[in-house]
């Protein structure tokens, strides 16, 4: 079986949400240092989606498809438009006529090949190719990629409520935290807008929002606190002891990714638990935070730091530094996948981004979804869902000049 395609599909659609806008909030961000940035509502900033009428949004996404000449396809995706055009700039014709199955060569070739391909968009771009292949194989063997890589250890997951994007204001808080609760989540993640620039009123409101979210979820209920790269030092270690009484599961992202020391400042000194590795890339950048003791709880993306097949390596790593890894969220079906595949104790949960997976998994025909806060591990060969032609509106071949 040899690779002889492959393409790029840009895909159009209309998401309903009657209960008014879509994004209600954005988060905090590193930029918002600036007077300017710190003013954006977030329509300036979110990926997706277009509102298109007063309860209907357009949806554009943009998925990669690997052909081969025994008509077999995978699937992988959705991506960005810049790790689209990288995709379609770089590596168009770089995978014709290799073995598909053959993933741990063709990762290597593509890193080897690629000096400066290590971090970022073009990481991505290595991840969604290796994460279509892990599909291929999986159907051309007739197995779910958790089969192919050892699993099932589990067929159900627990999975924590990611709130990006619901509102902060108090009483929408209390009341969708109970929602979330009662739903069976576990555990809810929230995102505050409130840093070190906000003053004594944003220390304010970080600890009135963790008080809230304790009171509205329950004694039970993990809630983390995701910062987004915008504290620093001082600022997380005060949070901390001032949110330490509500046992918050911990402060995700303090700092920008950059800081490794200051991140192991942090948690040596933190009284609560520290998370990151989110915006980190292969086992070689994930190494680093390990050694130098910087996190708690590690967040690779298994679209953002290399794949699949770089995940397997990256979640035995931390297992041997006993540090335990919840993969960033951005694809629920491959992270479920993978973690299908690893002991409980070095994936514990599941990140599932409410609003984001109303987009991202838009276009499938079964998202992955969590039921009374768990994930059923799918059992169809690949990745587990395929595209759904009835939700797509237009189509193109996604293509750069």
């Amino acid at each position: 079986m040899k690779i002889t395609k492959m393409r790029l599909r840009e895909l159009t659609g209309t998401i309903e949400h009657p209960e008014g806008p879509f994004w209600e909030e954005r988060l905090i961000r590193p930029v918002d240092v600036y007077p300017e940035f710190q003013k954006q509502t977030g329509a300036e900033t979110n990926w997706q989606p277009i509102k298109s009428g007063e309860t209907t949004s357009t949806i554009v996404l943009i998925f990669i498809e690997i052909e081969t000449d025994a008509g077999i396809t995978g699937l992988g995706g959705p991506v960005d438009r810049g790790t689209a055009a990288h995709l379609h700039l770089h590596y168009r014709n770089k995978l014709i006529g290799m073995d598909p199955l053959a993933t741990e060569r063709i990762w290597d070739i593509l890193y080897r090949d690629g000096v400066h391909d290590r971090k970022g968009t073009p990481m991505f771009s290595i991840s969604a190719i290796d994460n279509a292949l892990w599909d291929l194989r999986g159907k051309a063997m007739g197995r779910p990629v958790h089969v192919l890589l050892g699993g099932p250890t589990r067929t159900e997951l627990p999975a924590y409520a990611s709130m990006l994007g619901f509102s902060l204001e108090p009483e929408k808080v209390t009341a969708r935290a109970k929602e979330y609760a009662a739903m069976g989540y576990a555990a809810q993640k929230w995102f505050p807008r409130w840093g070190p620039s906000d003053g004594r009123e944003g220390i304010r409101k970080n600890v009135a929002l963790m008080e809230n979210l304790r009171d509205s979820a329950g004694p039970e209920s993990d809630i983390m606190i995701d910062a987004w790269m915008s504290w620093d030092v001082p600022y997380t270690l005060d949070m901390a002891q001032r949110l330490k009484p509500y046992e918050p599961r911990w402060l995700e992202e303090p700092v920008l990714p950059d800081k490794i020391k200051q991140y192991a400042e942090i948690r040596d000194k933190s009284v609560v638990p520290i998370s990151g590795g989110e915006h980190e890339y292969t086992r070689w950048g994930i190494k680093e935070l390990l050694d130098a003791r910087a996190v708690d709880v590690m967040q690779a993306d298994t679209y953002w730091a290399g794949g699949i097949s770089e995940m397997v390596k990256i979640c035995h790593l931390c297992a041997a530094y006993d540090i335990p890894i919840v993969p960033h969220g951005h694809s629920v079906p491959a992270n479920v996948q993978l973690s299908a595949a690893l002991s409980p104790v070095e994936v514990p949960y599941v990140e599932f981004l409410v609003k984001w997976n109303q987009i991202l998994q838009f276009f499938y025909k079964d998202p992955v979804v969590p039921v009374n806060g768990t994930v059923t591990v799918p059992a169809k060969p690949g990745m587990g869902v395929e595209l759904d032609p009835a939700k797509i509106d237009s189509e193109r071949e996604f293509t750069v000049d």
